[in-house]
This record gives structure tokens, C-alpha cells and sequence, in this order.
């Protein structure tokens, strides 16, 4: 059976590239846009607090949305990242998701009580680099396992992971079942997971997006290769001090909260000594992406999505730091 044969498809739309080419990749494929829902979970658990991520994310996403002609549904960890990581002698946070009614939707916050109080560890290990798992996989999860109208129906989740990131990524399958699917029963949830651009390059990103001349997230144009959480774990030398170049306070609040765990994000050496030892990224110290770096850190988004000129971004083919 085809794209045809799914009620809905469901987009986690991260803001990134990848992302952002799923969708396209939706259109060119004739997808109606009213089948297409953008799912974004808010990583800082739409707290307004930017502990984490790029402040102009959740902005960036609506705005492509609107752009689209697609609806965009939020969802989250109560607390996000902070709440989860200050976790002392307490149970994980419920979660909250959107509805199309208009309405929020909730579940769990009735788990075991244990106690984080240190970063996500850069590893492939899930247990452990628990940023992907209880702030967006499991997050994701209970969206679709908590809303009756995924019952009795098909409905497809399309994620944008890539086998050229890593080798971890690369023995990823392109289809499978979800882990919400849940066909045997009364609930006939029957949910399918694609990864449309598993085999895609990057050149074939970014000519998708050029073809469509859509804006990329902001990060892009700053020099960044990859869009993740602007404090991402896995942030070479050169990112940390790019980003305490254009938020300094944002990287102190990091480094304090390593020194107080006394444990670093990456084991060998804390972020203040990335900071010290990387250098920005060359295109932070010229006027052109003034604009774009206000942006970043302006949690509502006004820069045009469809620029005049489109140009490849900065960070293109740059370096692009993640997950193993």
C-alpha cells in the first residue's frame, strides 16, 4: 500500500533541513496537504525559558507552517530539558501535546521517582543520552497514543534521520512499525514509520530546498552545519564558541550548572575549556548575517521565508556535530 492508504502523515518537524526536505519531498510526491500534520516538540517544554535550544525554533517552525499551508501541532515535557535534568528524588514529568479542537492533551507524571542532575552524555546509548528519548521520542509516543482519533486508522510518521550523519544512523530502517502502533486489540491504532531521506546526500537536500527557494532555520546561515539544540551535547569546540560569541550568557548558565553537577556535558573536557580552545565560525564576524543572528536568539520570527535571492547558507556542508 502507498501514501494513499494513511489517514494522516505525521511530520516531526525539528526546524532542520531534514525536516523541512521530508516535507517537500511530501509535496513532490503528490501528498495532499491535508493529509500532512507537522508535529515540534519544544525541547524547553514551551516554558519561555531557552535553556537549550535556539530561541527562534518554535517561532521558525509555526512560520513554515503558515508558509506551508500546514498545520503545526506542539508538544512537550512539562518543565522541558531544565525540569528533566534538575530531576531530584522525583518522577519524570507528564507530558503535553495539541489537538486540533484546540484543546491539550495529557499523560504520564505517575512514573518510578529517580534523580538525573547532570547532562545528556554524548552516546549512542539512549539510557544515557536521555535528551532524545524523554524529550522527543517518548514525547512523540504519547501524542499519538493519547489521541482516540489515531484509532481504527492508518497514519504514518515520517522522521529525517540520514545514513550519511553516522554509522549508528546508517543501519536505521528506512520503514518500520512504530512503537505507538498498536493493532491487536480493540484499539485497530495501526501507525507506520518512514524515513524518506535515509539515503538522501546532503547536496539533495539543499537542492529541494533550493527548488522550493525555502528559507532555512537561522543557525544555517550562521555557520552551523546542523540544526539541533543551539547548547547541543554533541557541540564541537568551534560551535561552543561560536555560540558564546552571540550568547554569552546563555553559555555560562551551561558551564555553572556543569561545575555544580560536577560532571561535563563531555567527559573529557568541560564547555568552558571547548569555548576557550574553538574558535567562531568566520561568517559570525562579518555584517551579512546580522540579521540572522538577532533572529536566533528572538523567539518570534519575522524574517521572510522566501527571500529574493537564494543563496546556499553558510553552514552548508560545514561541520555538522550529532548524534553517533
Amino acid at each position: 500500500m502507498g501514501l494513499n492508504s494513511y489517514s494522516k502523515i505525521l511530520v516531526a518537524f525539528s526546524g532542520g533541513k531534514d525536516s523541512l526536505a521530508c516535507v517537500l519531498n511530501l509535496f513532490d510526491l503528490g501528498v495532499p496537504r491535508e493529509k500532512i500534520e507537522l508535529w515540534h516538540h519544544d525541547i524547553d517544554g514551551n516554558t519561555g525559558d531557552y535553556f537549550m535550544d535556539w530561541p527562534c525554533t518554535p517561532g521558525y517552525c509555526r512560520a513554515v507552517a503558515a508558509e506551508l499551508g500546514l498545520p503545526i501541532y506542539y508538544s512537550w515535557r512539562d518543565g522541558g530539558f531544565l525540569r528533566e535534568m534538575l530531576r531530584d528524588n522525583q518522577p519524570t514529568a507528564p507530558v503535553t501535546f495539541e489537538c486540533p479542537e484546540g484543546c491539550m492533551g495529557h499523560a504520564g507524571g505517575k512514573g518510578p521517582c529517580n534523580t538525573r542532575r547532570r547532562f545528556p552524555q554524548v552516546s549512542a546509548d539512549l539510557s544515557v543520552r536521555w535528551c532524545s528519548s524523554s524529550l522527543k521520542i517518548e514525547v512523540a509516543a504519547a501524542g499519538l497514543r493519547n489521541q482516540d482519533r489515531f484509532n481504527h486508522t492508518r497514519t504514518l510518521v515520517v522522521t529525517g534521520e540520514r545514513a550519511e550523519e553516522s554509522p549508528s544512523r546508517a543501519r536505521y530502517k528506512e520503514f518500520e512499525t512504530d512503537r505507538s502502533s498498536a493493532t491487536k486489540g480493540k484499539l485497530g491504532r495501526h501507525v507506520d514509520h518512514w524515513r524518506p531521506v535515509h539515503g538522501w546526500n546532503e547536496t539533495r537536500i539543499w537542492d529541494i530546498i533550493a527548488k522550493y527557494r525555502m528559507r532555512p532555520h537561522p543557525c544555517y546561515e550562521l555557520g552551523w552545519g546542523r540544526c539541533s539544540c543551539a547548547s547541543c551535547i554533541f557541540g564541537s569546540k568551534d560551535q561552543w564558541a561560536s555560540l558564546a560569541l552571540i550568547a554569552p550568557e546563555h553559555v555560562e548558565r551551561i558551564c555553572r550548572y556543569e561545575e555544580e553537577f560536577g560532571c561535563t556535558i563531555q567527559r573529557k573536557k568541560s564547555v568552558r575549556q571547548l569555548v576557550k580552545e574553538g574558535a567562531p565560525y568566520p561568517v559570525l564576524l562579518t555584517k551579512e548575517v546580522e540579521d540572522s543572528r538577532r533572529q536566533s536568539l528572538d523567539p518570534v520570527y519575522h524574517l521572510s521565508l522566501r527571500p529574493d535571492i537564494w543563496r546556499l547558507p553558510a553552514g552548508a556542508f560545514g561541520e555538522s556535530i550529532g548524534p553517533t
